[in-house]
């Protein structure tokens, strides 16, 4: 009788078993490839949103092809109003991996290394057994620079090839560890390097990539996470070779709010700033092209990689990034301002067990958002009290577009403006100029100031109010003071 109870217990533990292996094995992975300083324009899946105009603010027809991120998009889900919650490097980047505004995290600004108590997705994932790993530009710990494999990890378990700032070229191994391809001076901090002579092999977003090809192969038979964090298209506008020559024969055209003349702008966009640009860069604007053209092709990489190992249907791929680039637009090059091609960024996220392909959800969403969302739809714990909303059923749900009128906010690392954004209308309210209302679906090109306009009074006062509800609940600097210092009349 023992011996048949005993048997009984023994084959229990075995069916049970398989169970719980089987179980381990079902838990999603994560891959997150993330750029810098991005604009949307230059991808297909977001020019295929867009009026013909808006597509193609550079003149028809001047374009660069992503058939990689294009697919990720097509074959799940893209965000047509995702913003950084300020647009620039580590406040957006902070908010991203915390799931909070800059201000909590403690990186409100860039180079203002981010608080230890702060808890990432990676530390949730990392306690639900992931092999967490993360590779490229970080922007959390400070001024330090290149400042390869910080010693705060924030779950990342395997930091070897991050490195706290720079928009390096190249990348080597020395010694087992990453090291700076070229010459480097640490007085000016600058890498003295000939872009004839790297290779695919040391290229940044070449290498990079196959780290994480490397690192995914070590950890495919176990859950893993992964995020790898491209330094381009950020200035400098250089690239390799065949890059670097592929779009020489386009021609850019001046983008309309190139020419709108400077006494109609607002001063909020830096209308009297010193960086002003009346005429662009065509060897710039090409190889700018020819970044996101790497950046795209290497991703296809690490689509391949998933498809050969039996791994798609069961790892959430997202592209993301963590600002855009204004391009010409607005007089502007760069970011640091509410407008579209600098506070919007491209968004689009796979995973064909849960999200049905060639969703479009139009509803807005900051970086704030994405910690919560990517642990909602992962079913991990979530993290207490963050500022952003766990949106995961936005991307499960069955149906095939999400349209959501929700207001979110954004605010300025320099603290001249906040803004409050829809999947329509956008206010921004500032220290130096009266508050601009624009409407995103009558005049994409937010040239056009509807704030005073009587027929938008009541979505000027909604936008307003909840502008400052959410500016003060998230603590904003401007409230830090005894009363707002916006002009809001």
């Amino acid at each position: 009788m023992k011996l048949l109870k005993l048997y009984s217990i023994l084959s229990l533990g075995i069916l049970i078993f398989p169970l719980k292996a089987n179980a381990q094995k079902t838990k999603p992975n994560l891959i997150i490839i993330h750029t810098d300083e991005h604009n949307f324009r230059t991808l297909g899946c977001y020019r295929d949103l867009l009026s013909e105009d808006q597509a193609f603010v550079w003149g028809k027809g001047v374009e660069v092809k992503t058939p990689n991120i294009d697919r990720i998009a097509n074959e799940g889900a893209i965000c047509n109003n995702f913003y950084a919650s300020s647009p620039v490097c580590t406040p957006s980047r902070a908010s991203f991996v915390s799931g909070n505004y800059p201000i909590k995290t403690g990186s409100y600004r860039n180079d203002i290394p981010m608080k230890d108590e702060v808890v990432t997705f990676a530390e949730v994932l990392s306690k639900e057994g992931y092999a967490t790993s993360y590779l490229g530009k970080w922007h959390l710990d400070g001024d330090a620079k290149p400042g390869f494999a910080p010693k705060r990890k924030f779950g990342f378990n395997d930091n070897t090839y991050m490195f706290n700032r720079g928009h390096w070229k190249g990348l080597d191994d020395v010694n087992g560890k990453p090291a700076l391809f070229g010459k480097y001076n640490p007085k000016t901090q600058k890498q003295t390097i000939s872009l004839k002579k790297v290779t695919k092999e040391n290229f940044t977003t070449d290498y990079l990539t196959t780290k994480t090809l490397e690192i995914l192969e070590r950890d495919k038979n176990k859950p893993f996470c992964i995020m790898v964090s491209i330094p381009d298209p950020h200035t400098p506008n250089t690239v390799r070779a065949p890059y670097d020559t592929m779009f020489s024969n386009l021609h850019f055209e001046k983008p309309k709010t190139l020419k709108t003349p400077l006494n109609e702008m607002p001063s909020w966009a830096g209308a009297k700033g010193k960086s002003l640009i009346n005429e662009l860069d065509q060897a710039k604007m090409q190889r700018y092209f020819g970044m996101v053209k790497c950046i795209d092709d290497n991703v296809g990489r690490i689509l391949d990689f998933l498809d050969k190992n039996n791994l798609t249907d069961n790892t959430i791929v997202v592209f993301t990034s963590d600002h855009g680039d204004l391009l010409g637009e607005h007089h502007k090059n760069d970011k640091s301002n509410p407008y579209e091609a600098s506070a919007k960024i491209p968004f689009v996220l796979r995973f064909p067990s849960k999200v049905k392909a060639g969703k479009v959800i139009r509803k807005a969403f900051t970086t704030a958002d994405f910690t919560p969302t990517i642990l909602g739809l992962m079913n991990a714990p979530s993290i207490k009290n963050t500022d952003g909303v766990d949106a995961s059923t936005d991307f499960s749900s069955s149906k095939k577009e999400v349209v959501d009128g929700r207001i979110t906010y954004m605010t300025a690392s320099n603290q001249n403006w906040i803004a409050s954004v829809s999947n329509r209308y956008k206010l921004v309210l500032s220290t130096k100029d009266k508050p601009w209302l624009i409407d995103l679906e009558k005049n994409p090109d937010e040239d056009i100031n509807f704030y005073k306009n009587p027929d938008y009074k009541l979505i000027a006062n909604e936008m307003q109010t909840e502008l400052l509800k959410q500016a003060k609940q998230y603590n904003d600097p401007a409230f830090s003071k005894k009363k707002a210092r916006f002009i809001s009349k």
